[in-house]
């Protein structure tokens, strides 16, 4: 299995032990480095500094850096790569994404707490949140489901609280042979999303705690509610993706923000086409 690193806490580190070098290094290392070369250096007007630590040079070099990056990456926005095609059509696996950290309140880096902020997550938002299952994995799915909400899913539709989501066919999309494309609006949002023609999920592996039920094709429908303090998370390739409906609800204080933007396709770095991503924002 693959090694997670945790980069805000790698980053945190860092900050912490080359910020305590350089303040060692001003108030104990450079007073001691000029009372020696004052003695050495008796009778000379001007007493010339020594060279310094190799572990202060660095420390006064990289520390302005990662602190930078350490508060914009934690506070303003992360950037994100996406790695598989769990969220197609609206994004495609070698996206690269912007964050925003602060839509939902700003929180601590590593200890994820709040500290500023009351903005939560609305039905229809894309946000990037830590895997409940592994939380030093970073996941993006879409919002579907508020604290509270009886969501159903029938015949590959939504229903929120009693009231099924507008869906609408796409005609001419660009479909994958035993896939369709619908347009559903999910709050102010509407958005893209791919369901597969040709059947759907088993019974094996959902969330236990779904009400399951079979449909008339054989598929898998089911009824949950949202817990207080959790959100229902679902790829927009609704057959193909790893979602809630796998591995439950999403805690609100795994959220990390709100993605808005693509700032790069990997396509387009490799001389593939798909430029014309670059610049797109994410509805």
């Amino acid at each position: 299995m693959p090694m997670n690193i945790d980069f805000a806490a790698v980053l945190v580190v860092l900050t912490v032990l080359t910020g305590s070098i350089w303040l060692l290094d001003a108030l104990v290392l450079a007073p001691r480095r000029i009372r020696a070369l004052m003695i050495g250096g008796a009778g000379q007007a001007r007493p010339v500094a020594g060279k310094l630590p190799w572990y202060v040079d660095l420390s006064k070099s990289f520390f302005p850096v990662i602190l930078a990056v350490l508060v914009l990456r934690s506070f303003v926005v992360e950037p994100f790569r996406i790695p598989s095609e769990s969220m197609l059509p609206t994004l495609l696996k070698g996206d690269f994404i912007l964050v925003s950290k602060f839509a939902y309140g700003l929180r601590l880096p590593v200890l994820n707490t709040k500290i500023f902020g009351n903005g939560q997550p609305e039905r229809g938002d894309v946000a990037v949140f830590r895997y409940p299952r592994e939380p030093t994995v970073a996941y993006i799915k879409r919002v579907v489901g508020l604290p509270g909400d009886v969501l159903e899913y029938r015949d590959k539709q939504l229903r929120i609280n009693g009231q099924p989501v507008p869906l609408t066919p796409v005609p001419e999309s660009p479909n994958e042979p035993g896939y369709r494309q619908f347009d559903e609006r999910l709050g102010a949002i509407t958005h893209r999303i791919q369901v597969r023609t040709d059947g759907g999920w088993g019974l094996v592996g959902l969330w236990p705690d779904l009400q399951l039920h079979r449909e008339p094709d054989g598929t898998v429908g089911w009824k949950y509610q949202v817990p207080a303090g959790h959100y229902f998370m679902m790829g927009d390739n609704r057959d193909n993706s790893s979602d809630s409906r796998i591995w439950g609800p999403m805690p609100e204080e795994n959220l990390i923000g709100k993605a808005f933007f693509i700032w790069m396709n990997w396509d387009c770095v490799t001389f593939n086409g798909r430029c014309g991503r670059i610049g797109s924002s994410i509805e």
